[in-house]
């Protein structure tokens, strides 16, 4: 297939883009900078210039391509409204790339996080949260699985709290940021909260084979760690930058401070079972020791 990907030169995004072309595919990536074009380039994607607010731009990637992958979000969560502008940019990003397959049988495949569920690890039928901070994306997942119905094969890959590679990356990769800033590998509440956790080369294959073989309406976990402790995550960073780990006020991370302090393990059971698909590369807690003090 030729590919269009919005957000190919990210942490995930430069992963997929290296798996669709592994596997005999071509990409057409979606830039906003001159550094993300060529990065792109470099690569061995082509480029179309733009960003998520082009909405003409992206209704042309997906005209030009056999399928979608959509991956690009804003990054500036330093507020609550900072973080809903963002989530506002992709809802509309969202429609117009569905739009413009509706009809067309053509995948589309979008990204979520994984959902919290109380007492027990969430599976792929769990439904995503729709308040809370980002609730809003999820809404718009939701629109874009609806079009199952109107001739899109459209399927959300949802991906956990932290994807890593090297030890950077997701919500672990926050906490190792603001640990450098404040000096305390800080985590919320007791720390047995656990979160999920997948390299950013294992999900880049799910994000594949849903590409290529998942039904209409369908979600997928990109899980490989069910869930580990946060306090256990701490404690690497904080051995890894020769930092103290403990607990903090989980006013600490802004408006992430009551994601970061929820129990949220996720599960991919059915995911491995139907794609076939199984992670190979390290977990979360030993990626954390590529990282440099």
């Amino acid at each position: 297939m030729h590919v269009f990907v919005t957000g190919g030169t990210g942490l995930v995004g430069s992963a997929v883009v290296a798996e669709l072309l592994g596997h005999g595919h071509t990409v057409l990536a979606l830039a906003r900078s001159d550094a993300s074009a060529r990065a792109a380039h470099h690569a061995g994607a082509e480029v179309l210039r733009g960003g998520l607010s082009d909405l003409d731009v992206l209704r042309e990637g997906a005209a030009r391509a056999d399928g979608v992958i959509h991956l690009a979000f804003g990054h500036d969560f330093t507020t609550p409204a900072a973080l809903q502008a963002a989530v506002g940019e992709e809802s509309d990003a969202l429609a117009a790339l569905g739009e413009a397959l509706v009809g067309t049988d053509r995948p589309l495949v979008t990204v979520s996080g994984t959902p919290p569920v109380p007492g027990r690890p969430s599976t792929e039928a769990d439904p995503l949260p729709t308040d809370g901070p980002v609730g809003g994306r999820s809404r718009s997942v939701a629109g874009i699985l609806g079009l199952a119905d109107r001739g899109v094969r459209s399927t959300a890959v949802r991906l956990p709290r932290t994807v890593h590679n090297r030890g950077e990356g997701g919500f672990a990769g926050l906490l190792t940021a603001i640990a450098r800033q404040s000096g305390v590998a800080g985590y919320p509440g007791d720390g047995t909260q656990r979160w999920p956790a997948v390299h950013a080369l294992d999900a880049a294959v799910v994000f594949r084979l849903a590409l290529e073989q998942a039904p209409p309406g369908s979600c997928w976990h990109a899980v490989a760690d069910e869930g580990d402790p946060v306090a256990a995550i701490a404690a690497v960073i904080g051995r890894r930058l020769g930092l103290p780990a403990e607990a903090v006020a989980a006013e600490t991370f802004g408006p992430f401070g009551p994601i970061f302090a929820a129990d949220q393990p996720a599960s991919s059971a059915h995911t491995r079972a139907a794609l076939g698909w199984e992670p190979t590369h390290p977990g979360l807690l030993a990626d954390l020791e590529h990282l440099e003090p």
